[in-house]
């Protein structure tokens, strides 16, 4: 009788367990919700900082971030995969069809050369000159003489689409490498004394083995990002479906993110906030 009585109360007691799981996983569905993004590798730092910020004022909000680049990111937007497509460029006439982009900061392009190269200022003429294979040594610039090493991003690349718009190179540039990722391009350029690459402002800083160049006398800076004197520039982009509502949570980040409340943590990203405080 004894063991029978044990045993039902197991039996009662794993029931009871079960219940509690299965309420426990619905209050927990409840409470959580996730905002997907996708797209530009160069908006890294500033959607960290962003989607960190945000989780921690909203518990239970999960912001998921995929760097594929800004083609991928507008095409997943347009095709309804993800919340907010990313873009490190504007929209272009063909992919204005049915999807809005938001500014929400503003990034130049740093032109970068390897730390012990030399050179530290360059025209926009000699640095598209330099891509396009017109000028392919260093002492044509004033370097040390050497075959330059021409390094950048892979096509439908928003970094890449906002340096050949800024240089006027378009489908004339002369890659020996084309790399998928911003880092990857800054830890190409760091390895490599006679390259020359073009990256995000906001990932340059604080790299030991690049340094950006001036362009026309004037260095990438907030400064002059924001008063138009630094010309190698692009926009951050929220790419977002024009006939589409986004998810309450979507829309609530969306809303933060392009808010004055978020321009410390995007400038602190290293960019330029369009929303000022």
């Amino acid at each position: 009788m004894k063991k029978r009585n044990l045993k039902l109360i197991a039996l009662g007691l794993t029931g009871l367990m079960g219940v509690a799981a299965l309420t426990g996983c619905g209050s927990s569905k409840e409470k959580s919700a996730t905002v997907s993004t996708n797209g530009s590798t160069s908006m890294e730092e500033v959607m960290g900082a962003l989607s960190e910020q945000y989780q921690k004022d909203n518990e239970g909000v999960k912001v998921t971030y995929d760097p594929t680049g800004s083609g991928t990111g507008i095409e997943e937007a347009k095709n309804g995969n993800t919340d907010i497509g990313l873009a490190s460029r504007a929209l272009k006439d063909d992919e204005k069809d049915g999807l809005e982009q938001k500014v929400i900061a503003l990034d130049g392009i740093s032109v970068i050369v390897n730390a012990k190269n030399g050179v530290k200022d360059l025209t926009t003429q000699q640095v598209a000159d330099i891509f396009s294979g017109k000028i392919t040594d260093w002492s044509q610039v004033g370097g040390k003489a050497g075959k330059i090493s021409c390094i950048g991003r892979e096509s439908g690349s928003g970094t890449r689409d906002g340096f050949e718009g800024a240089t006027g190179t378009e489908d004339k540039c002369k890659l020996e490498q084309e790399l998928t990722s911003t880092g990857a391009v800054i830890s190409a350029v760091g390895s490599n004394e006679k390259a020359i690459g073009y990256a995000s402002f906001s990932a340059v800083e604080g790299q030991d083995k690049i340094q950006g160049i001036k362009i026309n006398g004037v260095t990438c800076t907030e400064d002059t990002i924001k008063d138009g004197s630094y010309k190698l520039q692009r926009p951050f982009c929220f790419i977002t479906k024009k006939d589409g509502k986004l998810s309450e949570e979507a829309q609530k980040f969306y809303d933060f993110a392009t808010s004055k409340d978020a321009a410390d943590l995007i400038r602190n990203a290293g960019a330029v906030p369009v929303s000022e405080s």
